[in-house]
């Protein structure tokens, strides 16, 4: 069973071709003895794999068909990713950033985090 997860594991690996920066929003102090926010770095240059999957979402009162999109990060299963926390990748040539939008589907092989687009922190 060990061996088993451990060769599912470096094949999933082996199709990273992205990188991804975590930056979370936290509570800092500052030298005037006040606290304030500030975006921190937690994780840069962490390997991971974007996925994409698109389909149709309407609804009675949509006069033409919308497209919703799913994207989700793939990457080691230690890796803790706070809800919230701002992702940016890059993958293709293309970097983009992205806002954790939930709980980690975690995976003895890998884990799965469903992304959002970020606008702003929450």
């Amino acid at each position: 069973m060990v061996t088993t997860t451990i060769n599912a594991r470096k094949a999933l690996e082996r199709l990273y071709d992205g990188a991804m920066t975590v930056t979370e929003y936290q509570k800092v102090g500052k030298g005037n003895k006040t606290t304030g926010f500030e975006e921190v770095v937690v994780l840069e240059n962490q390997p991971c794999r974007l996925s994409f999957s698109s389909f149709p979402a309407t609804s009675e009162m949509d006069s033409a068909a919308k497209v919703s999109q799913l994207v989700k990060v793939f990457l080691a299963p230690e890796i803790e990713i706070k809800a919230g926390s701002k992702l940016t990748i890059t993958q293709n040539g293309m970097t983009t950033a992205y806002k954790s939008s939930g709980a980690p589907a975690v995976y003895a092989s890998h884990q799965e985090v469903q992304l959002e687009l970020f606008d702003t922190w929450s």
